[in-house]
């Protein structure tokens, strides 16, 4: 039976639909409007032509905007225009993925019969997606559970709830069974988990503390990065909460509360604010953005680049109910040693302003 990609869209809570895995979007679908078609809605036109596939799948499929016409995104009710270009994208490319089980070491922080708590490592991608087919977070798991009889990596009712980016590190939850994974879906989608970060940010934040809010989407002008919409009815409402941890000069340590999930909402947000994460390459933070124009300082720059050699982001903090029991679960992962050292390090340049 053919792979349906908007299957996807079933179980999975709306702060999932687009997360990125550093591949970009793919596309599953395209069709260029008839010359003499009349105006139609284009939810309506889809599942017309998109077979198996139900008018509200598409719905969400637009509000997650993976809907585009002429390259630019469009929500249910945009009326379609003769000589459109429609693309269906989604984060995952158009072909069904066997989850090969692999001896793949794992950090499982907790285990029961309905979830696993895991501190991903840098570098760890989440899903299998183009070019990480194997040696993902999922291809592990699908490992360390080879031998339960109910989990079924395919199983897009089962597996990882939410996600974090490759080159973060931290925490993710995942569910061993449908019921775990319904429950814990439902708490993302409520905004009920509690989730910390921790970053080191480009800068010195004025403030000791502070709100960001701005609806986030991808860039109408590069579709692999996000970006911040003030205005408008574009993108998905997101708010993040930081505190200042500790000043280091030229950068800060800071503390980020999500109150929603949006892909890559710190690296945004923060970003938006004047403040992008240390050596976020995606994001313009692999260059020096504050400080002084000497070589001593420059060289010391790229030194803690090599330390760290990705952003600066570890999700320190997990909070949830378990999903049979009703217990409200917290877990904190300790700093990376690349993120450690890197403190040590511009602790150092601060109690030695020589350089």
């Amino acid at each position: 039976m053919a792979h349906n990609p908007f299957e996807e869209f079933d179980n999975i809570s709306e702060e999932e639909l687009v997360e990125d895995q550093g591949s970009g979007l793919y596309e599953h679908y395209r069709f260029l409007v008839d010359k003499g078609q009349g105006q139609m809605r284009i939810d309506k036109y889809l599942s017309m032509h998109i077979v198996g596939v139900s008018r509200n799948r598409i719905q969400q499929a637009a509000e997650a905007d993976c809907i585009l016409v002429n390259d630019k995104p469009v929500k249910s009710n945009y009326k379609i225009k003769p000589l459109d270009t429609i693309s269906v994208v989604m984060n995952r490319p158009p072909r069904e993925l066997e989850i090969i089980p692999e001896n793949i070491p794992l950090d499982v922080v907790y285990e029961d019969e309905d979830v696993m708590v895991i501190n991903k490592p840098p570098g760890l991608v989440v899903h299998p997606g183009f070019g990480n087919y194997q040696g993902t977070m999922v291809n592990a798991i699908a490992y360390r559970l080879k031998d339960t009889p109910e989990y079924d990596a395919k199983d897009p009712r089962l597996g990882v709830v939410h996600r974090i980016d490759k080159d973060t590190s931290g925490l993710i939850v995942a569910a061993k069974n449908a019921y775990a994974k319904a429950h814990l879906s439902e708490q993302f989608f409520n905004k009920t988990t509690k989730r910390q970060y921790i970053a080191l940010v480009w800068g010195s934040v004025e403030q000791d503390e502070g709100r960001i809010e701005g609806n986030i989407g991808r860039s109408l002008k590069d579709r692999m990065l996000m970006t911040v919409f003030p205005e408008g009815d574009y993108g998905k409402p997101a708010v993040t909460h930081y505190k200042v941890l500790e000043r280091l000069g030229y950068v800060t340590l800071v503390q980020c509360r999500l109150e929603t999930g949006r892909t890559h909402q710190i690296r945004v947000h923060m970003k938006y604010i004047g403040h992008t994460l240390f050596n976020d390459a995606r994001y313009g933070g692999n260059e020096v953005l504050k400080g002084t124009h000497f070589a001593k300082y420059k060289q010391f720059v790229q030194n803690c680049f090599n330390i760290c050699p990705r952003q600066a982001l570890h999700a320190q903090t997990l909070g949830f109910v378990q999903p049979r029991t009703g217990e409200e679960l917290m877990f904190e992962a300790p700093l990376p040693e690349d993120i450690s050292m890197l403190l040590d390090k511009w602790r150092g340049y601060i109690s030695n302003r020589e350089i």
